[in-house]
């Protein structure tokens, strides 16, 4: 099952870039010219400067349409560095956040289609979403994932829900970690 992203998270995932755009706008010269973002985007950056009421916001908007057409990984690091913003810090959490109810929502599917054909819900479903995350962030275990999502579907106790969410959590960031350790040493 490919995560579903619902038109609410998408418009938080605008509203996400769009205050990147924001910082990234207030850039000094010096920390423009570290900028890993490309020619496009530094040009994009350059005219927002000089633009004030309206007209800044309606560029803002554009440079963000333009920073959503490429990885922004990069960037977010780069803004967090050295203005010691938290936006990337926000990003991984809706990243979390969407993970576990995408999760949750394909374990609630699986159950109801059981439920419909009189077959108890196991914990150990077919589940191509739980291979891919997996991959993706190899600190998860399959089996406590598996074992949570099963308590949180069967019982609806959300004691399982925000379990599920610190898993997952802790996943992200130490993928985040791993990353940061490979970088540095290159």
């Amino acid at each position: 099952m490919a995560e579903l992203i619902s038109k609410s998270e998408q418009k938080r995932i605008y509203k996400q870039v769009e205050e990147l755009a924001r910082e990234l706008a207030d850039l000094s010269d010096k920390d423009l010219k570290k900028f890993p973002g490309g020619p496009v985007i530094h040009e994009e950056i350059i005219a927002t400067r000089g633009l004030k009421g309206g007209s800044r916001k309606r560029q803002i908007k554009y440079l963000a349409k333009v920073l959503r057409q490429g990885p922004l990984e990069e960037i977010y690091l780069f803004v967090t560095q050295r203005k010691g913003s938290s936006l990337h810090a926000k990003k991984q959490f809706h990243a979390a956040e969407r993970i576990r109810d995408t999760l949750i929502n394909e374990a609630m599917e699986v159950q109801q289609q059981g439920f419909s054909q009189r077959i108890p819900f196991e914990p150990n479903w077919k589940s191509d979403f739980i291979v891919e995350i997996l991959d993706e962030y190899p600190g998860m275990d399959q089996d406590e994932i598996r074992r949570v999502i099963h308590q949180y579907v069967t019982t609806r106790n959300k004691l399982h829900y925000r379990e599920l969410f610190r898993v997952i959590k802790a996943a992200v960031d130490m993928k985040e970690r791993l990353e940061k350790a490979g970088e540095r040493t290159e």
